[in-house]
This record gives C-alpha cells, structure tokens and sequence, in this order.
C-alpha cells in the first residue's frame, strides 16, 4: 500500500498499526477516536497543525525500514 496524503487515518491504521506510533509522536493523541478515521492524513494534520509532509515522510521511513 502507498501511503500519501489522501490516505485516510482508518486505512493506515488497518493497513500497520505501528503508524499509530508515529502519529501519536507527532501530537496525534486522538487517533483512535472514531470521529478521525474517515479523515485524511493531510486534513488530520492540518487540524492539530502539524506539517503533514514531515509525517508522511516518517511514516514512509518507518515503512521502508520495517
């Protein structure tokens, strides 16, 4: 699976739930509230003000190395 910015919180989390690591590192503490699943990982950054190509580039560094 690639992840980019249009992935939704609920289908990266489906896909490793070891990204739920990163995201709650980068100041994500509600990714597990339902309300976020459906968001996008852009539209979620974007809400706690964190820049979303700094996390998408963990997430993809965590991936790579897994």
């Amino acid at each position: 699976m690639e992840i980019t910015k249009q992935t939704t919180m609920g289908d990266m989390l489906e896909y490793d739930r070891g990204i739920a690591v990163i995201l709650m590192q980068s100041g994500m503490h509600c990714v597990g509230c339902p309300a976020s699943i459906g968001e996008s990982l852009e539209e979620a950054c974007m809400v706690h003000g964190i820049d979303c190509d700094t996390v998408l580039n963990q997430i993809k560094e965590y991936l790579a190395n897994k």
